[in-house]
């Protein structure tokens, strides 16, 4: 090599090679990167000596149904956990029975992490991101990222069903609303866990409110059936149709759980507890109570009448009206998803894997603006991200059955209450994107 060469070979023209690389194989990286993080992440929880406590509660159900026992008096683990959800979730959790505890382990891990990928890839579709990378290679980095989430890491810690049951709605919040089975996943959802139904609810509420603006605008009654309504019978028909066979499996346990158990809103263990991210966790600590009784009843009330017409609101909106206020069905999926966590008796730290959709959302918006307006986006994205980053829910005294979070300060039950203020932030957020899309536009002379 002469001189010369040697000179221009060392000087910086051109990307680096490891960048170059990167824009080249930009998938590859991405999946070198999050191998590494996942890779931390089932270390740091196996140095956690992690219990996975539910999945061994979802073993017991299948054991449980498997001996014809009762699904309802059953208690499992040496904490003496008792079943809390439908019927039909036991049937699909025999088949864990087949399979040794560390192989059990070792497949729930994996599989939830696969659905975190799953849950991001999702996510961007949803929001149409992203423009001009492969959209596998956005999941990958974004979920290295989002692993570390709180909710996400307490739902491998416990073994929990959780980004399962957020896969199974966005996957048909993603489909063509036209696909004659779009509101499966939705109704699969509620039959194992009960509060994805709200999806339904909202999806059935935007469709009559389509259908009553085409009868108002002289259109026939044949068009006022349209793609939401449809969207929500399917959901409603496949629930019922997981409760017709648990009823049909085990009718005995589905009499029980429909008449008695579905009620039973304290079965699931204390209602103060700093776990519970829900409004009615959230009185509980606020009035010093184990029972906040009628105001958690009409805040509730409220919040999910809110909640809904925001969700609606958006859908019925679409894209947006303005090129800046994009991503309209994916703030409808959101907000109905803050809705039913801020709105359930109990809605543990771990249910908020809702967190990653609201946060590609919060970012994707980000990405749709310039200057001081992206700024604002990006910082909130950052503060909410770290916000579900910090867990800093644990940082005040709780221990279960010791009721100590019926005497927090005020710092503690700000702490304590960080889920349902940003449950509340969606919400505000999506209120005022739609005021902002309800307002005149200025008239140009």
């Amino acid at each position: 090599m002469t001189a010369l060469e040697l000179e221009q070979s060392t000087q910086p023209r051109g990307p680096h090679p490891r960048r170059g690389t990167v824009r080249r194989h930009p998938t590859l990286a991405a999946a070198l990167a999050c191998l590494v993080s996942f890779t931390a992440f089932w270390v740091a929880q196996r140095l956690a000596h992690v219990t996975m406590i539910d999945l061994m509660v979802y073993r017991a159900e299948g054991l449980t149904v498997r001996a014809g026992d009762s699904l309802y008096d059953m208690v499992a683990t040496s904490a003496h956990l008792p079943n809390t959800y439908p019927p039909f979730a036991a049937l699909v959790f025999t088949p864990l029975t087949l399979l040794g505890v560390p192989a059990m382990r070792t497949l729930a891990t994996a599989g939830n992490l696969l659905l975190l990928v799953a849950v991001v890839h999702l996510s961007l579709r949803l929001v149409g991101r992203p423009r001009h990378l492969p959209r596998p290679a956005a999941a990958l980095a974004v979920s290295a990222l989002l692993v570390w989430c709180e909710p996400v890491w307490t739902t491998l810690r416990y073994g929990q069903i959780n980004l399962l049951l957020a896969a199974l709605v966005l996957w048909d919040l993603t489909r063509k609303d036209t696909h004659r089975l779009a509101g499966l996943g939705i109704g699969l959802a509620a039959g194992l866990k009960l509060t994805p139904a709200l999806f339904a609810v909202f999806l059935a509420l935007a469709g009559l409110v389509r259908a009553g603006q085409r009868l108002r605008s002289g259109a026939g009654p044949r068009t006022a059936w349209n793609p939401w309504l449809r969207q929500a019978a399917v959901a409603t028909a496949t629930f019922l149709a997981t409760a017709a066979l648990s009823a049909l499996a085990l009718p005995r346990d589905s009499r029980r759980f429909w008449t008695e158990i579905v009620f039973a809103a304290d079965r699931v263990g204390d209602v103060e507890i700093t776990a519970n991210q829900s409004l009615r966790g959230v009185l509980a600590r606020l009035l010093h109570t184990q029972d906040p009784g009628a105001a958690w009843a009409v805040l509730a009330g409220l919040t999910a009448t809110l909640g809904l017409a925001l969700a609606a609101g958006s859908l019925l909106r679409g894209p947006g009206a303005l090129p800046a206020e994009g991503n309209g069905n994916a703030w409808a999926a959101v907000a109905c998803a803050a809705t039913a966590l801020l709105v359930s008796p109990v809605s543990w730290s771990h249910h908020w894997v809702w967190c990653v959709p609201m946060l590609v959302l919060l970012g994707s918006e980000a990405l749709r603006r310039t200057g001081t307006g992206a700024r604002r986006w990006w910082t909130t994205t950052v503060a909410l991200g770290l916000l579900f980053c910090s867990f800093a829910l644990w940082w005040v005294p709780h221990r279960w059955h010791h009721h100590e979070e019926l005497h927090q300060n005020a710092g503690q039950m700000l702490l304590s209450g960080i889920y349902p203020l940003a449950g509340v932030l969606v919400l505000a957020l999506t209120g005022a994107r739609l005021w902002r899309l309800n307002r005149p536009l200025p008239s140009v002379d």
